[in-house]
């Protein structure tokens, strides 16, 4: 994408901050906004059009960005319309910068790292992030346009919905309760979809608008149970702790069949011909999910200090449902492990060496322990290759591996094994689970393992492998 004139960029920010935004939201509000006219020439929309910025929502929406994600890109292009209508540094001039030639993405700063990776150290395989298609220049707003028609095609605006409060609300009230981010996501999203279904402002929203939209999904959505079923969670927390109601919405709705669901499970031998095929790190990380049965996100959030080799232990911090377990830690992994974190500290050294920030703490630890991102036993078991910019602080931080590189790598590496199965990361810990139970472990052993809440959850493996209880039924007197 071109950048925008520096003038209107200057007169965009300062007109953010007038307004209050937060200084770590500025500079999102002008990606939004570069997005937004990227869109707008890309689809030959006019983007002071009412239909040009509904359909950029509806972009979003298909793009599966975030409630809060959407919201803040409707405020965003909100407030550049506004500014085009008055007569201003924007509406003034073209909105985007003129390039010398045609439009070459600007490279972002090498990163140190690149150069300085010891010799000793094996760094993991990179799997780069998809790059944005190269788009043609976005539509210029202001200038020839009349602020009067501006004014008039910008309302009424979506992103001042007072559905946009409700939002606001489910967050405050999932930090509250230390709910994961990803509960936020999917909450807020049925919400939306909720809101554009009932058409209604949230104080004319009754129970029987719950109950139409959950039997739409049903009959109209062909939604499978369980999809049904996070739609009505997400309601009844909305009803029940941001519109303070009574939640009855058993009666009266199509529910969608539930199927009895067997997981894909692997033998041994295509375990272990499956790691075989996958790169470093990635054998490494599938061997901690198949040998302790963590969750993709368990594994990935896994720091130093989590690791107990002389003892063989293995602590999973904030699991799901922010619980905390202990697992057994495999020792044909060890030597593995034991080499892995020798390069892992190596890269450590470097970050110090070369001033980095350190790493990203959950919550408020960072402000809790200032020195905290810099110790060693906070650093990542699995440390992304590159550096992490912060825009409003000018740091560079280090994440872990992101989820989805580990997921490609692993698909790539089923591919290549010939196994014939559908192989995702879940796969490992259905395996896990199940080959246990193949070994006669008490199924409460398995559960504990696993971090499941309730034993139903643990008791789907029993039908992933023969059973070998006694069938003639005997008195223990006769044993």
């Amino acid at each position: 994408m071109k950048p925008l004139n520096q003038s209107v960029r200057d007169a965009f920010l300062e007109a953010a901050r007038g307004r209050g935004v937060a200084a770590g939201e500025v500079w999102d509000y002008v990606k939004w906004l570069r997005y937004y006219l990227d869109f707008c020439e890309k689809y030959r929309h006019e983007a002071i059009d009412r239909e040009s910025w509904q359909a950029f929502f509806l972009k979003l929406a298909s793009k599966n960005q975030s409630a809060e994600q959407q919201a803040q890109a409707a405020r965003s292009v909100r407030l550049y319309l506004e500014l085009a209508a008055a007569p201003t540094a924007i509406s003034a001039a073209p909105a985007l910068a003129a390039p010398p030639s045609a439009a070459v993405p600007r490279a972002a700063p090498p990163d140190p790292r690149q150069a300085a990776q010891p010799a000793t150290a094996a760094p993991p395989a990179a799997i780069p992030s998809r790059p944005r298609p190269a788009g043609a220049a976005p539509a210029v707003i202001g200038g020839g346009a009349r602020p009067d028609r501006v004014a008039e095609r910008a309302a009424p605006w979506p992103g001042s919905s007072p559905w946009d409060a409700v939002i606001v609300r489910i967050k405050e009230e999932v930090k509250v309760r230390q709910y994961s981010p990803k509960t936020f996501d999917a909450y807020a999203g049925w919400v939306r979809q909720f809101a554009r279904f009932a058409g209604k402002p949230p104080d004319g929203i009754d129970m029987q608008d719950v109950k139409n939209f959950l039997t739409h999904l049903a009959v109209d959505g062909r939604v499978v149970a369980s999809t049904q079923n996070q739609a009505f969670n997400a309601l009844l927390f909305l009803f029940r702790h941001v519109f303070k109601k009574e939640f009855a919405a058993a009666d009266g709705i199509v529910r969608a069949r539930r199927k009895r669901y067997i997981p894909v499970v692997l033998s041994a031998a295509e375990v272990d011909a499956v790691v075989a095929k996958a790169v470093y790190p990635y054998g490494l990380v599938i061997g901690l999910l198949y040998g302790c049965g963590l969750r993709l996100f368990e594994c990935l959030n896994l720091r130093i200090q989590c690791f107990n080799f002389d003892g063989g232990v293995l602590t999973v911090h904030d699991g799901k449902g922010k619980k905390d377990r202990t697992v057994p830690l495999p020792r044909v992994l060890v030597p593995n492990l034991r080499a892995h974190l020798a390069r892992v500290e190596n890269l450590y050294r470097l970050d110090l060496r070369d001033g980095f920030g350190g790493v990203f703490l959950p919550g408020a630890l960072e402000r809790k322990y200032r020195n905290a991102p810099r110790e060693w036993i906070w650093q990542w078991f699995f440390p992304a290759k590159t550096l992490t910019l912060v825009p409003e602080t000018g740091e560079r931080l280090r994440y872990h591996l992101h989820e989805s590189h580990v997921q490609k790598a692993i698909h790539q590496a089923a591919g290549l094994s010939r196994v014939a199965k559908r192989i995702t990361a879940h796969t490992f810990r259905h395996t896990f689970a199940s080959h246990l139970l193949l070994a006669n472990y008490d199924i409460r052993t398995i559960q504990e393992m696993l971090g499941h809440s309730d034993v139903r959850t643990t008791m789907i493996y029993t039908h992933t492998v023969p059973s070998r209880t006694q069938k003639e039924r005997k008195s223990p007197l006769d044993f």
